[in-house]
């Protein structure tokens, strides 16, 4: 590998350190209103946009489709709750790989079950236990990209010297890419068990009411 190779690989692996979850005790224990949610979420979460300061995070249209799209509950009186944020916090995550139905299956049974019910297992601690993974998978993730990217380097060693250091990247891209396409389909896979599980267990109660 050249140093630029190396300056790219290390510029990709710092790039990962910058993304955060936000923390349960983060957010405000007061009901906020919409201004001070996306306001929020930009001051926590801009450091892992593309573009830092010119990305949108969360914006008071994408807020008001997401509860005319059943996937937030209304707020009261205008104000939203922390399980609010909570459930914006794995939208944003979400939506970049699902579909708005697949998002729907996904939350729709944690929301109905889990959403202010007032019990000690509630939302948060969902949130917590989902991302309580997240420091390990980091590391693995770090690893499995320094593998590609080293799988990737010496891939076209036939190819013209001008052309070389291009298709190198492109290669690395296809890798994860790939990654990405597989990873997808075992979430669809998934998705689409549990809708399918959820339809059934409807039509059976249906029928027991016959």
């Amino acid at each position: 590998m050249t140093i630029d190779n190396n300056d790219l690989l290390n510029s990709i692996l710092e790039s990962l350190d910058r993304v955060r979850y936000i923390r349960p005790e983060d957010i405000p224990n007061i009901d906020l209103y919409m201004d001070q949610i996306t306001t929020f979420m930009d001051s926590r979460l801009h450091s892992s946009a593309r573009n830092p300061g010119e990305d949108k995070i969360l914006t008071k249209t994408m807020i008001n489709n997401y509860a005319k799209n059943n996937l937030l509950p209304p707020p009261v009186k205008k104000k939203y709750s922390k399980e609010h944020v909570l459930l914006l916090i794995f939208i944003y995550y979400y939506k970049g790989i699902l579909s708005i139905s697949d998002i729907q299956t996904l939350l729709g049974p944690v929301t109905d079950k889990f959403f202010h019910n007032g019990e000690r297992f509630n939302l948060e601690s969902i949130y917590r236990e989902a991302f309580s993974m997240e420091e390990k998978q980091m590391q693995a993730l770090k690893e499995d990209v320094r593998k590609k990217f080293q799988a990737a380097q010496e891939t076209f060693q036939e190819a013209p010297k001008e052309d070389a250091d291009f298709l190198r990247k492109f290669a690395f891209i296809c890798a994860l890419s790939f990654d990405v396409y597989l990873k997808k389909l075992m979430i669809e896979k998934m998705i689409d068990e549990l809708n399918h599980s959820r339809k059934a267990e409807a039509r059976k109660k249906e029928k027991n009411k016959e």
